[in-house]
């Protein structure tokens, strides 16, 4: 089976923020709003596929039919808790009328394998395109892990997002899942010994929310 594309969003202002994020100096206030920002940029690339109708309205002129959103196409955000919030929130700025579901995974220290601790989505999930916002794909165990229970729900689709992600962890999404697109910012150069992303942005929920 021909894998479904990866999608490197290169957009210079994308590029710039990210690099502003790498930035050991940077603050946690700081960090928070690039991330946001990010979310917002990422959405405006995530969903150029959407497609439209057109309905006519009445401008201070005249009549025209004009393009809309398809109201058949519902959308739901899923976060990856719990540095997938900084994401989500950019996203909803864009889209405030997208369901949001969520699902909390942390990574054992030893295995590195994802155990679930949190499950949520809209009741109507199977009605919706879903777009999973995780910053980080490192060893890509919490995207398969997510992606397997999605996928026990049907949805319309799913497209997954990040910012930053490993060759290794693209690798395996790709064997797990190779019906699924991905998006990302950046593919960094590899993973070290304890699956942290080289050069990487260091661990984005702690950078977030100022934990250690």
């Amino acid at each position: 089976m021909k894998s479904a594309p990866i999608t490197i969003i290169d957009h210079p202002l994308v590029q710039h923020k990210l690099t502003l994020m790498r930035q050991v100096e940077t603050s946690t206030a700081k960090f928070r709003q690039l991330l946001k920002e990010i979310g917002m940029l990422l959405a405006y690339e995530v969903t150029r596929d959407l497609p439209l109708k057109y309905e006519a309205i009445q401008t201070p002129l005249a009549r025209m039919d004009a393009p809309m959103l398809a109201s058949d196409k519902k959308l739901a955000i899923v976060s990856i808790l719990r540095a997938g919030q900084g994401l989500l929130d950019g996203m909803l700025e864009l889209m405030p009328s997208a369901r949001v579901g969520h699902i909390g995974l942390y990574r054992d220290p030893t295995t590195h394998l994802a155990v679930e601790y949190y499950f949520k989505l809209p009741h109507d999930v199977e009605h919706r395109e879903i777009l999973i916002v995780d910053p980080m794909i490192a060893t890509g165990n919490s995207a398969v892990a997510a992606l397997d229970r999605l996928k026990e729900y049907h949805p319309q689709s799913l497209k997954l997002i990040c910012l930053v992600a490993a060759p290794e962890g693209l690798k395996h999404l790709q064997q797990e899942h190779p019906d699924i697109p991905i998006f990302t910012a950046a593919v960094d150069d590899r993973l070290d010994d304890r699956a942290y992303i080289l050069p990487g942005l260091g661990d984005v929920g702690d950078r977030l929310y100022g934990t250690k």
